[in-house]
């Protein structure tokens, strides 16, 4: 594509950045293909490559957003199934990013659009104020209908319960269990260009850790499913890692950034950055894992978001060693335990694939390789690669689009006869799980009760009475 930017406004890096990009654009179309939006609306302007003509014409001029090219930005998911689609290498995920902060700052919003934004950046990101956001969901949803669409999809998205707060979510370390000699076969990890430092012998043992990793314990994921990250920790512990939670980590800023709020976004992510490199300064950390998908993309991303900021080779240095868990679980190598194999045999699993983790973060198939070594019969709904309508906040900001979405997914899902649903992202989790009935659980959840943890309490019901099997004592198992 031919771009018209000045010298002076390519002295800019984000616009240098977007010119890159728009000149790698040939406006082949292959992206119309796989776009959520366009599938459902049939609007050029509402696929990438309608959106990519918007975003060049507003940079290009350097002018005031208008009402058109913000709507048609506003209802783009950043799924970034266009990313897996185009031939030409379009990394349109920084185009997208880039025109909202130019939104953000440029386009004067109707008043209750704002303050809708100000209140998800305001409460998403902090916990403590989620869960008191959904306590007062709770009080208001008998009057749901008498509130505006944007503040009504709000209260209609909060769960039906809550669980306690995790004391495992605080900062401190896990040691490793115990394991076998076997276990030191495992691939390890070394980033390419940062090498961490190796982790230090314990002291109760002779025995090495076989990773020293810090674990992302996220923002929403922390108020709405505890269990996740205990998952986690057990798994890896059990794996032969020390789990570090760092403190001072948090947030990772994906929410404010995908509304671009850039500052903010940067404010919280530099946090992490601190508290991590902190970490890996110390005692060294192999890894940092993340569990929840749209995160894991954002913080991979580090050293872009941190471009000419004084602590952007810190950024660098995070990125290099974040992971998926799945990735590292990958790594570690996993086997099924012999007490839960005829449950986890007899189980169906449907594996949704997060648009941020296929797309994303180009991890396609490890998940489900995971799922069926240690034993479940993995299947695949139709149209793996479209977006469940989640996307962040999304499915509160476009309630319309996301409910199409959402409808389209959960029927693919249903028509392959799950016993239950794995995902990889707790946003595609309270999505998904909030339309269908079955048990919609996280990955991680499932490996962990495979490999020895206790059996997610969502599949109670699901397992015949006839397969008895002592369950584990939860407690021991975080001890």
């Amino acid at each position: 594509m031919q771009t018209h930017f000045s010298p002076e406004q390519l002295k800019e890096s984000a616009i240098e950045r977007s010119n890159d990009i728009l000149r790698a654009c040939v406006h082949c179309g292959f992206c119309t293909a796989t776009c959520p939006t366009y599938q459902i609306l049939g609007d050029e302007l509402d696929s990438p490559r309608g959106r990519i003509y918007l975003i060049k014409d507003m940079l290009e001029n350097n002018r005031i957003p208008d009402d058109k090219t913000v709507t048609h930005i506003d209802r783009c998911l950043s799924c970034l199934a266009c990313m897996s689609t185009c031939p030409s290498g379009v990394h349109y995920m920084h185009l997208i990013d880039h025109a909202r902060e130019y939104v953000e700052e440029k386009y004067s919003r109707r008043w209750d659009d704002k303050a809708i934004r100000w209140l998800l950046a305001t409460v998403l990101p902090y916990p403590e104020r989620f869960r008191l956001s959904i306590y007062g969901a709770w009080m208001a949803k008998p009057f749901a209908r008498l509130l505006p669409k944007k503040l009504r999809a709000m209260v209609e998205f909060a769960p039906k319960s809550l669980p306690p707060v995790s004391k495992n979510d605080k900062p401190q370390t896990f040691q490793a269990k115990t394991f076998q000699a076997k276990t030191f076969q495992a691939k390890t990890f070394q980033a390419k260009t940062f090498q961490a430092k190796t982790p230090k012998v314990k002291s109760k043992t002779s025995e090495r850790p076989l990773k020293r990793v810090a674990l992302m314990t996220g923002c929403a994921q922390r108020a709405l499913n505890t269990e996740i990250n205990d998952a986690t920790i057990r798994i890896l512990t059990r794996h032969g890692c020390d789990v570090v939670v760092a403190k001072g980590s948090g947030c990772c800023g994906a929410l404010t950034h995908h509304m671009g709020k850039s500052d903010q976004a940067r404010a919280t992510a530099a946090k992490n950055i601190n508290a991590w490199i902190k970490e890996m300064d110390g005692d060294g950390l192999d890894a940092i894992v993340i569990n929840a998908s749209g995160c894991g993309t954002t913080v991979k991303d580090y050293g872009h978001m941190f471009k000419n900021h004084p602590l952007e080779e810190d950024a660098k240095r995070i990125a290099a060693i974040s992971k998926d868990i799945s990735e590292v679980m990958g790594e570690l190598g996993i086997e099924g335990a012999s007490e839960q194999g005829q449950e986890v045999a007899n189980m169906r699993v449907a594996y949704h694939s997060a648009c941020s983790l296929q797309h994303g973060q180009q991890i396609k198939t490890l998940p489900k390789t995971l799922l069926q070594k240690v034993g479940f019969e993995v299947v695949e709904p139709k149209e793996p690669h479209l977006c469940c309508g989640s996307a962040g906040t999304y499915n509160l900001m476009q309630p319309e689009l996301s409910k199409q979405l959402q409808e389209r997914k959960t029927n693919h899902l249903k028509a392959t006869n799950p016993d239950v649903i794995a995902t990889g992202n707790i946003g595609c989790m309270m999505q998904i799980g909030s339309a269908i009935d079955v048990p919609t659980i996280h990955t991680i959840q499932l490996l962990d009760w495979a490999t020895g943890g206790p059996k997610p309490r969502e599949l109670n019901d699901v397992i015949p009475e006839e397969i008895n099997i002592k369950p584990r004592d939860k407690t021991k198992e975080l001890s």
